[in-house]
């Protein structure tokens, strides 16, 4: 007798994997990843003075006006003694630590700056703004009878601009005024209301004014108005500008 074969299955047997021992949450360690840490460039180190005057020329990439651009640099310096070496910091700041407002700075320092604060900062990039030029100059001397005298100088960007200087004869010539005005023209009539006004070539005015900033720079606690001071890194590119 023959016995019938036992029926075999053709359809696949799947193995079910081996599944890990459930663990709890609160025995599961969290995994730590390392902590990654960013070296940003923070550029040659400042001085408080430094770095406060570096902070109030953050407003210069938003500036078009190459005046107020001037304006905003001397006013950041009015209160400290700005000399070669506090330059120098600043200059090798803003180029070991390339920005925007960094760039603009060192444009607006080589625009302005005198000597070799100004060769430095030329010497990194391009001045910032339109050639500045020297126009005419008047002095109304009042040195004999009220120990003054006023001088205005004009000088133009685009547009004119006046510097109206008055310098204090009995103190020996110290500028004890100074200060920027756009309207040329009121300018000249408000001094003309003091005396006579005269016209001078621009050399001899600003010898005068070379002088007289000697003087104040020689003896920095002489008290002068807020705006000689706020006004001085103008004056001084101005004079220079003046001997050629």
């Amino acid at each position: 007798m023959i016995l019938p074969r036992r029926a075999v299955s053709l359809r696949p047997v799947w193995r079910v994997p081996c599944q890990p021992r459930a663990v709890s949450r609160k025995t599961q360690r969290p995994q730590r990843r390392p902590i990654v840490v960013v070296r940003q460039p923070i550029g040659a180190p400042l001085s408080p003075a430094q770095r406060a005057v570096v902070d109030r020329c953050r407003a210069l990439p938003e500036l078009t006006d190459p005046l107020e651009a001037e304006l905003t640099v001397s006013g950041a310096v009015a209160g400290v003694v700005a000399d070669e070496q506090f330059w120098a910091g600043i200059i090798e700041h803003a180029v070991s630590l390339p920005s925007r407002r960094n760039d603009r700075l060192l444009r607006v320092l080589a625009a302005l700056l005198t000597g070799r604060p100004g060769e430095w900062a030329s010497d990194a990039v391009r001045p910032w703004g339109p050639p500045l030029r020297v126009g005419g100059a008047w002095v109304c001397d009042r040195s004999v009878d009220a120990g003054y005298l006023a001088l205005i100088c004009v000088y133009r960007f685009v547009d004119e601009h006046a510097m109206v200087f008055l310098v204090d004869e009995l103190a020996g010539g110290v500028v004890r005024q100074a200060f920027v005005t756009r309207d040329v023209d009121l300018a000249r009539r408000r001094v003309a209301e003091q005396g006579p006004l005269s016209g001078i070539g621009a050399e001899a005015a600003h010898w005068l004014l070379a002088k007289s900033y000697d003087r104040l720079d020689r003896n920095p606690g002489l008290r002068v108005d807020p705006e000689v001071r706020r006004t001085r890194l103008l004056a001084g590119r101005r004079i220079a500008l003046a001997f050629g």
